[in-house]
């Protein structure tokens, strides 16, 4: 049994408001299909929802329960969009970076050839999205989208050496969730 706290009355607001907070979270993923947005978004509730029962989320004086859950929701569903478009990104740069295909060249063999490099891919994924999201951003669309550095540091608003240190941040957080795969692969990580 659960005992009373401030998150109780959240997570009876989050069952009684559950379709309204679907929709409000669906509308982040609008260009979807009506079903893929729809499944996006109860997984950015029910995220919320976990959020909550693991006692994550700031709960202290909530005035507006229904207002506060669907900040969080429409936070979460935007973190998704930001990791699949992330995902997406990365799915089309692998072509650009033979590097990356050297590591994923077993891709072509055998089906345990694929599920360690489909392994692979998603430390880097995760390795990216653990990024403080300032150097995500930075890291993103530097390596990602092509940007010199220069109008990174212009449209960010942030200096050409924090641009610099956001990069050496980025890279050393992939190479170490890396660190197995580049050494088996025999790629310097020093």
């Amino acid at each position: 049994m659960r005992a009373q706290n401030d998150t109780h009355p959240l997570i009876a607001a989050l069952v009684h408001h559950y379709d309204e907070l679907v929709r409000h979270a669906g509308r982040v993923f609008q260009g979807r299909s009506a079903h893929q947005a729809r499944d996006m978004a109860r997984e950015a509730v029910h995220e919320v929802c976990l959020q909550l029962l693991r006692q994550d989320a700031p709960t202290g004086t909530v005035r507006i329960p229904l207002a506060f859950l669907r900040t969080l929701s429409r936070r979460r569903a935007i973190d998704c969009l930001r990791g699949e478009v992330l995902r997406q990104s990365l799915n089309g740069s692998l072509d650009l970076h033979p590097e990356c295909l050297e590591l994923t060249a077993c891709a072509n063999q055998e089906p345990e050839h694929r599920y360690y490099a489909r392994q692979q891919f998603e430390l880097l994924v995760q390795a990216i999205e653990s990024l403080p999201p300032r150097c995500r951003d930075v890291f993103v669309l530097c390596n990602i989208h092509q940007w010199p550095q220069r109008q990174i540091a212009d449209h960010l608003g942030i200096s050409l050496k924090t641009v610099e240190k956001h990069l050496r941040t980025g890279i050393a957080c992939c190479r170490f969730a890396l660190a197995d795969v580049l050494n088996e692969a025999g790629v310097v990580t020093a």
